[in-house]
Order: structure tokens, then C-alpha cells, then sequence
């Protein structure tokens, strides 16, 4: 009996495309475009390096002075982040 392989998946494009941050987006990620997927690794870097994840409920992050005007409140759960991220992207 033969396997057959399956191809390699191919990136969807659209999350490829560079996408230019708001300048409250870019005071944490930088101002270079990138694509939305290396958007949200280094807002999850960030994050990690200042330690802002509630340590009562992991999901939540807290807001420091740079992402109160990013999340437009003191804090929220991870699952609403690329919600608020969408946001800041053209």
C-alpha cells in the first residue's frame, strides 16, 4: 500500500503581506512594516520581556505605559489581542 504526500502547505499570502504599524503600534514593535504573523510575535516578545502576563491567569496581559493606548485599557485576555492589533495595521 503507497502513501501518498501530502504537499507542503503554502503561506497564505494575505498574512505574508508587509503591513505599516501606527505609531502606537510601532513605539512597541518598531516602525518597519511586517507581516501580521511577525506583528504578533514580537508584541508575545515584548510581552515576555516585561513580564505582563497576569500571574494569576496567564491569558491576560496587563498594560504597561506603552500598551494602554494600544489596548485602550488596563488589561486584556490574549484572544481579543488581534482584535486590537488589527487596528493599528494599514
Amino acid at each position: 500500500m503507497a502513501t501518498t504526500e501530502k504537499p507542503a502547505r503554502k503561506p497564505n499570502a494575505a498574512f505574508m503581506k508587509p503591513l505599516t504599524p501606527s505609531a502606537t503600534l510601532a513605539a512597541i514593535i518598531g516602525p518597519e512594516a511586517v507581516p501580521r504573523t511577525e506583528v504578533t510575535k514580537k508584541i508575545w516578545d515584548y510581552i515576555k520581556k516585561h513580564d505582563l502576563q497576569d500571574p494569576k491567569n496567564r491569558r491576560n496581559i496587563n498594560a504597561d505605559d506603552k500598551l494602554r493606548p494600544l489596548f485602550g485599557k488596563e488589561q486584556v485576555s490574549m484572544f481579543e489581542l488581534t482584535k486590537l492589533v488589527s487596528g493599528h495595521l494599514k
